[in-house]
């Protein structure tokens, strides 16, 4: 059983953090005389500490003695397998500490020598620390937490297995290469019930780890000095937690469809495949945008592209990661955008290739319904490859998406409703005419 307290994110006075350590400490006694597995207290003024199940929010490793349970800072992402990250940090910077205790992160690893940092920052911040120590990573007790293995070449790396290393949780400092060696540890421990970490030095290598061979690392150890690479992993495990989350789509009746003229439009191709149903989120407007199809249908014009969605001109809004938009015009290989299906899933990919060329244009204009003043706006490519996606309904055939070309007043398509004033592609309260 362990002690979780809450608000542990936030930096304490050394007399507040005293106070809560002995409120904590008499819960823990109580509940444990009582054989309690678990209590939320809701009378307590200070609302200090619950106790919890160490199955759910503790690291427990064994060795042939003893048995210690650290907390666990994970932070939840939502990969291809929904798994729980684990990340410790290894810093001699307070304004890192600081920030990672903010943002959840409270295990710490420290060089043996520098135990008196360690009691400094306990003093002020409710943090678990842990100490680096001849291949072994031990709590302040002295009791092993993990097994921590160097591998500076393939042939140590072949010798890596999981009978191999002690205690339920293995740290792995790669020293030179990353990306194979993080894939071929994924597969020698997958299954074996260990959690493996790896090393990190930046955000952008933590994430490398984190997605090997999709099902990836359970942790890494941020080895680091600035604030920033907290910062960026914390937003990456945001956008992966945003992927979970499913987007309210509204029904929007077609009110207008006019052709328009001559453009240049943007063609987007992605690095993901896509499915009949998905698209990119597109408007003229940031208050409503259309879930416009990719090219994924097979069509008697032209071959399949599941790859690519003509998305409209230079001018439009699409839906990137982070709750924000970007023109059409801004985006380039390398950035991401977020596919969307008719239920509101969505995910995001990395973007390829863009292609923009002048093409004749279609312009077309929608409601919720006919009583509505608002109303929203496109502008795509004229063209039987375009299409807009339909409203799914259960229990009845239905087109996923409605071509262009074959569109009509009256019509039901999809629409993503917002907030339309925007700053840089961020949402913003203020007043705005769009028309």
């Amino acid at each position: 059983m362990a002690v979780e307290v809450l608000g542990a994110h936030r930096i304490l006075s050394p007399r507040l953090h005293r106070r809560k350590r002995k409120i904590a400490a008499g819960v823990l006694h109580s509940a444990s005389l009582a054989g309690i597995c678990s209590f939320t207290p809701t009378t307590d003024k200070w609302n200090i500490c619950r106790l919890i199940s160490s199955h759910r929010h503790s690291m427990v490793s064994q060795n042939s003695s003893s048995a210690t349970a650290i907390g666990s800072s994970t932070t939840s992402s939502s990969g291809t397998y929904g798994e729980s990250k684990r990340v410790w940090v290894w810093t001699e910077s307070k304004q890192v500490m600081t920030a990672a205790v903010e943002r959840g992160w409270n295990t710490f690893v420290f060089p043996s020598q520098s135990r008196e940092l360690a009691d400094e920052w306990s003093s002020i911040a409710l943090i678990d620390t842990l100490f680096i120590e001849e291949g072994a990573i031990l709590d302040g007790e002295n009791r092993r937490v993990a097994t921590m293995l160097e591998v500076a070449n393939p042939k140590e790396l072949e010798l890596l297995q999981p009978e191999k290393a002690l205690g339920e949780n293995v740290v792995v400092d790669l020293l030179d290469w990353q990306v194979i060696p993080a894939e071929n540890i994924v597969a020698a421990f997958q299954g074996s019930g260990k959690t493996v970490f790896a090393v990190s030095k930046t955000a952008l290598e933590a994430q490398v780890f984190f997605e090997a061979l999709e099902h990836g690392l359970g942790g890494v150890v941020l080895k680091i000095e600035e604030v920033k690479a907290v910062l960026d992993l914390k937003d990456y495990f945001d956008r992966r937690d945003e992927v979970s989350n499913i987007l309210s789509l509204t029904k929007a009746v077609v009110t207008r469809v006019q052709v328009a003229g001559m453009g240049d439009r943007v063609c987007v191709d992605l690095c993901s495949l896509m499915r009949p149903g998905e698209g990119l989120l597109v408007g003229s407007f940031a208050r409503g945008l259309f879930l416009v199809h990719s090219e994924c249908l097979e069509s008697n014009y032209i071959a399949s592209r599941p790859f690519r969605v003509n998305a409209g001109p230079v001018h439009a809004y699409v839906a990137v990661p982070g709750g924000k938009t970007s023109y059409l015009s801004e985006l380039k290989a390398g950035k991401e955008v977020i596919l969307v299906d008719q239920k509101g899933h969505q995910r995001t990919a990395i973007v390829g290739r863009v292609k923009i060329e002048t093409r004749p244009l279609i312009l077309v204009e929608a409601k919720r319904d006919s009583d509505d003043q608002t109303f929203y706006s496109i502008l795509v490519q004229n063209a039987e490859t375009v299409a807009l996606v339909c409203p799914s309904k259960e229990r009845e055939l239905q087109k996923t998406a409605i071509p262009v070309t074959s569109l009509k007043v009256g019509d039901e398509i999809l629409v993503r409703l917002q907030g339309g004033a925007r700053h840089t592609g961020i949402e913003i309260q203020e007043f705005i005419v769009e028309k």
